[in-house]
């Protein structure tokens, strides 16, 4: 098992849904570090109708770019638009922020036909640095949650003279996980949206870290935790990091002992 200087991890719950497929790193990961993993998404997803999408007045067919940092994005992008029978132009530009979720487009587009940019570490600079070579005159279309735009990336398109405009097309919910974190001691809790922070203290208002080592993904994720007085001890992407999963996997690697 894998050790810290206080206590031997043991049991470590992710804050979103179970993968579909066995072969989820995540698994393999559980096996390499004999530890336990549960999984219980914090939050749902509550997709923002076309009639509701409409009062934004977008025009999708007048964005040459599309900004997507989730495949959540992704697929509430491709809903409205067969929703509204919007046909998005084969020139569109993608930009993403992981390979992982650039690869996701295959499922709505002929990917090779496409141009498809993404960041190579995971983080919002090295997805900028896609966007600051491709940028031309693009306008750029940010998919994102009603409550949850990353500043970073309005503050970035601002800065850089981008014409953009955020499209609104889902809004997210806190799941009722109180009896999950009441009736479970988890030595390591991994947190991916600043929703799911928001539903831990929906959740548990009186909620204290009592040493459980407490993992972000984001940057919008990190500042959540921190503005809400959490230490943190794992965090993603940097550098060579660019997953939760390689995260947790250099955090368990760091402290297991072979007995």
């Amino acid at each position: 098992m894998a050790e810290t200087k206080d206590k031997i991890i043991q049991k470590i719950l992710i804050t979103q849904p179970r993968p579909e497929s066995d072969r989820s790193p995540y698994f393999s990961l559980s096996r390499k570090f004999n530890v336990e993993l549960d999984f219980h998404p914090f939050i749902k997803l509550e997709p923002i109708s076309a009639k509701e999408f409409r009062k934004q007045k977008i025009e999708i067919q007048n964005y040459t770019a599309v900004i997507f940092t989730s495949r959540n994005a992704i697929d509430h992008f491709f809903r409205i638009c067969e929703e509204m029978k919007i046909n998005v132009s084969q020139d569109t530009k993608y930009f993403c922020i992981t390979e992982a979720v650039a690869l996701y487009l295959q499922k709505f587009i002929l990917y090779r036909k496409r141009k498809v940019f993404y960041g190579n570490d995971g983080t919002n600079k090295s997805m900028f640095d896609a966007i600051n070579k491709h940028k031309g005159n693009e306008k750029f279309l940010y998919v994102c949650s009603e409550d949850q735009q990353d500043n970073e990336i309005c503050n970035w398109l601002k800065t850089n003279n981008c014409e953009f405009s955020l499209a609104f097309m889902y809004r997210t919910q806190s799941n009722d996980v109180k009896e999950i974190l009441l009736k479970n001691e988890y030595d390591v809790i991994c947190f991916y949206t600043p929703s799911g922070v928001k539903s831990l203290f929906d959740n548990l208002p009186e909620f204290k870290q009592n040493g459980t080592i407490i993992g972000a993904f984001g940057n919008n994720t990190l500042k959540a935790l921190e503005d809400a007085g959490v230490k943190l001890e794992i965090v993603a992407p940097q550098p060579h990091i660019p997953s939760m999963i390689s995260a947790l996997e250099k955090f368990l690697a760091a402290h297991f002992k072979k007995k």
